[in-house]
C-alpha cells in the first residue's frame, strides 16, 4: 500500500491523519502513520488557557494512541531528527522518560515512506535578544503551558505568605509581544486573578494583586489585525488594568527585569515571550530542501516542497504564496483548510489524478478577553472589507471556532460528548485549577 507519512499532530496534522484514515486507511489503500513528539494533542490556541488554569487540559487533551485506532491510521511517538530523502526514510530519535533519569522507553527507529506530509507547528522567536531564552517562558506546548501555570501560582502564593502589615508586594508579570497570543494570555490572567482571591491565594482585599505589562515592538498591539481592532482591545486591556507598551522593543531579559530600548526596566517575577514564530531548527538540517529565513519549507500552490515532490508542507512549518505580495498566516484557519486540502490532493495523487492548487480564504480573526467578552473582524461580502464583531455574539463565535476543530477530528457525537463532559466538571470545581 501507498505509505503516508505525517509528522506533527497539531490542528492542521492531526486532522489531515483523521480525514485520510477514515477514507484512505478505512479502505485499505495506504497506510496511514501519524508522529508526534508527545502522546496527547491540546489545540495549541488554547494554551493560554492552560497556563491560567482556566482549561482542564484531561478533558481537552486526545490521546494519539487511542485517536488514531478509531480513525484507522497507525500512531508513533518520537521526535523527528531528519529525513533520509534517497531512501525515502523518516529518522525517529529515541524516547526518554525525563522523569525516571533519562530512561529509554523507545529507541531511535526509521520509518519509511512514499509521501511526507510535514506539519511540525512553529516554535518561539527570541530574535537573538539577550537573556530571553534564558529567563522567559514560551507556550509552545503543553508542557510549557503547565510549567507556566505552576510558577504563576507559586508566585501568588509567595507574595501572599510574605505579607507583613496586611501589604505586599504584588506579582509582576511582563509579557512580551501583543500579538493573539499575549493579548489573550493579559486579560485571561485576570481571570486567574479573581479566583485566586475568591478561594485565599491573593488576599481577598486586594493587598496582594498581579501587576501585568505587555510590551509590543510595533506602534499597536495585534498589529496582524485591523486598526478598530486593535483600538477596541487597548482600550478593553487598560480597563481590565493591564499596562500597554508600545514602539518600545525589548532589547534585554534578566531573571527579574526587562530592559527595553528606551532604556525602561520593567519589574518581573515571571516574563513570557510571545513576540514572534520560527519553523523548527530539524527542518532547516533536511538536505537539500528550501526553506526561508524562519526556517518554514519552501512550498508550491499544491504545498510541495520546491525542492522534492514527494515532501509536502502544511500549517506554521509552510512557506505557502497567498498574493503576489503575501504569504498564507501562521493561523489555525489556515492549517484546517491546508488539511482539507491536502486530503483531497493526496487521494488524487495516489489515483494519478491533477493534485490542483491551494486557494487560502481569510476569514478573519476573533481575540478571547476573558471569560464574558470577544472582539474580531470577520470576512464580508467584499475581499477588502470585513465585520467588526465584539461582545457576547464574538465569544460565541470564538467558542465555536474550538467547537469545529473538535468536530473536525473527532466526529460531531464526540464534540458533544466532550462539552457535555466538560460542562459537568465545572459544576463542583473551581474556575481555575488550584494545585
Amino acid at each position: 500500500m501507498h505509505r503516508i507519512v505525517i509528522v506533527g499532530g497539531g490542528a492542521g496534522g492531526l486532522e489531515l491523519a483523521t480525514r485520510l484514515g477514515g477514507s484512505l486507511g478505512k479502505a485499505g489503500c495506504a497506510q496511514v502513520t501519524l508522529v508526534d513528539r508527545w502522546p496527547t494533542h491540546v489545540w495549541k490556541p488554547l494554551l493560554h488557557e492552560v497556563a491560567t488554569g482556566s482549561l482542564d487540559t484531561h478533558a481537552h487533551q486526545i490521546t494519539y494512541a487511542a485517536h488514531a485506532h478509531w480513525h484507522h491510521f497507525s500512531f508513533v511517538q518520537g521526535e523527528m531528527k531528519g529525513v533520509e530523502r534517497g531512501a525515502r526514510q523518516v529518522r525517529i530519535g529515541a524516547v526518554v522518560d525525563a522523569e525516571d533519569g533519562g530512561t529509554e522507553v523507545l529507541p531511535a527507529r526509521n520509518i519509511e515512506y512514499d509521501t511526507l506530509v510535514l506539519a511540525l507547528g512553529s516554535r518561539t522567536h527570541f530574535f537573538g535578544v539577550p537573556g530571553a531564552e534564558e529567563n522567559a517562558i514560551t507556550l509552545d506546548s503543553l508542557e510549557q503551558a503547565e510549567r507556566l501555570r505552576k510558577r504563576l501560582l507559586q508566585a501568588c502564593v509567595r507574595k501572599q505568605a510574605m505579607r507583613e502589615g496586611g501589604k505586599c508586594e504584588p506579582v509582576q508579570l511582563a509579557i512580551i509581544g501583543a500579538g493573539a497570543t499575549g493579548v489573550e494570555l493579559a486579560a485571561e490572567l485576570r481571570r486567574m486573578e479573581a479566583t485566586f482571591r475568591q478561594f485565599g491565594v491573593l488576599s481577598p482585599d486586594g493587598h496582594t494583586s498581579m501587576r501585568i505589562t505587555l510590551l509590543e515592538a510595533g506602534s499597536r498591539i495585534l498589529p496582524a489585525l485591523t486598526e478598530k481592532v486593535s483600538v477596541s482591545t487597548h482600550a478593553s486591556l487598560e480597563g481590565l488594568g493591564v499596562s500597554i507598551s508600545v514602539s518600545d522593543s525589548v532589547t534585554r531579559v534578566g531573571p527579574q527585569s526587562v530592559e527595553t530600548k528606551s532604556g525602561h526596566v520593567v519589574p518581573a517575577d515571571i516574563t513570557i515571550w510571545a513576540a514572534g514564530i520560527k519553523a523548527p531548527e530539524v527542518l532547516a538540517s533536511l538536505d537539500g530542501v528550501s526553506v526561508n529565513k524562519i526556517n518554514q519549507i519552501k512550498v508550491s500552490s499544491s504545498l510541495q516542497s520546491e525542492s522534492d515532490e514527494n515532501i509536502f508542507a502544511l500549517g506554521d512549518c509552510a512557506s505557502c504564496s497567498w498574493t503576489s505580495e503575501r504569504m498564507v498566516p501562521p493561523r489555525a484557519q489556515a492549517a484546517h483548510q491546508q488539511a482539507i486540502f491536502l486530503h483531497k490532493a493526496l487521494i488524487a495523487r495516489i489515483e494519478g489524478r491533477p493534485i490542483g492548487s491551494f486557494q487560502y480564504k481569510d476569514h478573519g480573526s476573533l481575540i478571547s478577553l476573558g471569560s464574558s467578552t470577544a472582539v474580531g473582524n470577520l470576512a464580508g461580502i467584499a475581499p477588502s472589507r470585513s465585520i467588526f464583531v465584539e461582545g457576547l455574539i464574538a465569544k460565541a463565535m470564538y467558542a465555536a471556532l474550538y467547537r469545529k476543530h473538535l468536530m473536525a477530528v473527532s466526529g460531531l457525537r464526540c464534540m458533544l460528548v466532550a462539552l457535555i463532559a466538560s460542562g459537568l466538571r465545572r459544576v463542583g470545581a473551581p474556575r481555575v485549577k488550584l494545585h
